[in-house]
């Protein structure tokens, strides 16, 4: 019997064998000693006894007995060899007791290397076992920049907590993610039941994503769980049945392939849709239709909040607009832990197009939308991966050059402040845009970065330090407030005269990204199954403008009338030409405009700027969860 185990796994060595000489790669075991790093770039460190994951045993670590099997650890040599014989045996021993005796085996980058043991990996692989006792080696390479090697110092810091062999990531950061997942502070010690249900969640969950053909996706088991479990829930994924697993497993799978592609984005610059002469609803809807009812979930009120207020006069002007047609509902004071109760209270309601105003609340859109797949939700976030749920944010940042200008030409001084909020996605692109317009109109002009969230900063106090004549506020107030401190404004004594404002038009955002959905170019978007949909709109689709006081110069009004038309037109992009940063050049074509990603996902400051980007740890509490999921630093 054990003998022909011993054919059977001759014949699966022999087919791997030829399959990768087809392919032109070595067709016997992979040896350490052939690409170990150079001697003094790296140091050995005892792990002791330690399961091996035997998918992660790759080959030898001498050269001895490599050519003794084919790649996947299977025999080459004929069944009337030693080996065989050798092999055979442990194969009996294998079925009757088990093997107990642990091989000898070196650890690099996570993948193990045999040194005594060969034959008896060779018959736990052939018995489909997923461990096998060893003691193990670890080869500890110097640290680098490559990317490979930070993502093994990330491992080797998270195994000092969890001591966890068998799961991989090919993303920087991704360990402290899992930590953070499975509801673990950094650097906390796991318990033994921790491990054990870890073990076991994992097992049931790749058991089903491999299933479904996870093996063929160009992503690791790792990142497909770290995905799941962050988009569903630790606890959550562990409570369900195996039918109930299965199931969401597959619902999720287009986030599975999306992560494939690294996040890739397809942005809508513009409105794909042509506008009707009357409203479309009254022509794509019979009369007897009843209305379309839409939501709007916001994480404050329009009383405590510019920004919610800024979308709630967006919702307004939706209604008024089609108000035969559709009606709105609003659900406010939305937390990252009510929020998924929200989307379902709209949902029960009726509600069958849904906006999340904030980009904490993407998580929660990603589920709802893979749960309810006849509900289209949107969430306002820039460079968000989910092809569930479609994002839209403004292309503030044409409005912000102006504002640079306006600044520029009205700074007695040369001195410019600029009080920004949190240091993500679009609001660098928002900073920098800033000061090229200042610095286009003054050469001299220096813009003074303040922050608002970050943690113990007295901001008037900073103003004062830099005496700055024109300082770049909140883009807007709350009608509760009498504060004038927003916009562009200029100092007299304590008091602020207001020169300029930008303005977000989310009622015409809406009214658009609606239209898109009712004369069905909607569908028409979705032209590349691999990418997320980003609607990335501006001036040219009349999202976005800037309002001037009277108190502005004749002179600078027309200059700002001109700019506006230049960049509605599409014929003049603030990120174009050479530019410097900080540190040196960043573009040296200047014939070339920045590309929209390039925008969006900037990391650095513009020469002129006097200031940096603050890490997460620097900020207040209240930024942590806009952060996490739009923060540029980690």
């Amino acid at each position: 019997m054990a003998k022909d185990d011993y054919m059977k796994a001759f014949k699966m060595g022999k087919k791997d064998y030829q399959s990768r000489m087809l392919r032109g790669v070595k067709p016997t075991l992979q040896v350490l000693d052939d690409f170990m790093p150079e001697k003094g770039s790296y140091h050995e460190a005892p792990l002791g006894l330690v399961q091996v994951p035997i998918a992660q045993i790759l080959g030898t670590k001498t050269v001895g007995r490599s050519s003794s099997f084919a790649g996947n650890f299977m025999p080459i040599l004929r069944e009337d060899t030693e080996f065989a014989s050798k092999w055979i045996n442990l194969s009996e021993s294998q079925k009757d007791e088990g093997i107990r005796d642990p091989i000898k085996v070196y650890e690099y980058m996570n993948k193990f290397y045999v040194e005594e043991g060969n034959k008896r990996v060779s018959v736990m692989k052939y018995f489909g076992a997923v461990s096998i006792p060893g003691n193990v080696i670890r080869i500890v390479p110097k640290r680098t920049e490559e990317k490979e090697n930070k993502i093994y110092y990330e491992f080797m810091e998270f195994y000092q907590a969890a001591p966890i062999n068998y799961i991989w990531f090919s993303q920087e950061g991704s360990f402290a993610k899992l930590q953070k997942a499975v509801g673990k502070a950094p650097g906390e010690v796991w318990t033994e039941d921790e491990l054990l249900k870890f073990s076991a969640v994992y097992t049931r969950f790749t058991a089903e994503y491999e299933e479904n053909g996870g093996n063929k996706l160009k992503i690791t088991e790792g990142d497909a769980f770290l995905a799941f479990i962050s988009l569903h829930g630790y606890d959550a994924v562990d409570e369900k049945t195996t039918n109930e697993l299965r199931d969401l497993v597959e619902k999720t799978w287009e986030e599975f392939e999306l992560l494939q592609e690294e996040g890739d984005i397809e942005l809508k610059m513009k409105p794909s849709h042509e506008k009707k002469s009357k409203p479309l609803l009254s022509m794509l809807l019979p009369l007897s239709s009843p209305r379309l009812k839409a939501a709007f979930i916001y994480e404050k009120t329009p009383g405590t909040s510019a920004w919610t207020y800024a979308h709630d006069l967006g919702r307004q002007y939706l209604e008024q607009t089609f108000p035969e047609e559709l009606t709105t509902v609003c659900y406010e004071n939305g937390t990252e832990e009510n929020v998924d109760a929200l989307i379902q209270k709209a949902i029960d309601a009726g509600c069958k197009l849904i906006f999340t105003t904030t980009p904490p609340f993407v998580q929660a859109s990603v589920k709802a939308a893979i749960a309810n797949p006849d509900v289209r939700i949107l969430n306002c976030s820039l460079n968000t991966s989910h092809r569930y749920i479609r994002t839209y944010y403004s292309r503030m940042h044409e409005a912000k050059f102006l504002m640079g200008a306006i600044a520029g030409a009205m700074a007695e001084n040369n001195k410019l402040t600029y009080i920004a909020d949190y240091p993500i996605f679009g609001s660098i692109a928002n900073i920098n845009a800033f000061a090229l317009g200042a610095k286009m109109i003054n050469p001299r002009a220096k813009v003074y970065l303040e922050w608002s969230t970050m943690k113990e900063v007295d901001l008037d106090e900073k103003i004062r330090e830099t005496g700055s004549s024109c300082i770049s506020g909140r883009d807007m107030v709350i009608p509760e407030e009498a504060s004038r401190f927003f916009g562009i404004y200029h100092m007299d004594g304590d008091h602020p005269r207001n020169l300029a404002m930008p303005l977000y038009h989310w009622g015409k955002f809406y009214e658009q990204l609606l239209r898109t959905i009712l004369d069905g170019t909607w569908k028409d978007d979705d032209t590349d199954s691999t990418k997320a949909i980003n609607y990335w709109w501006g001036m040219s689709a009349g999202v976005i403008d800037v309002v001037c006081s009277r108190q502005l110069p004749i002179g600078t009004r027309r200059l700002v009338e001109l700019l506006k038309a230049t960049i509605s037109s599409e014929k003049f992009n603030p990120f174009s030409g050479i530019l410097y940063s900080q540190t040196g050049v960043v573009q040296e074509d200047p014939e070339r405009s920045m590309l929209p990603e390039e925008i969006m996902t900037m990391d650095w400051l513009a020469e002129n700027v006097i200031g940096s980007i603050p890490t997460k740890d620097e900020l207040t509490e209240q930024a942590e969860p806009v952060i996490k999921q739009q923060g540029v630093k980690g």
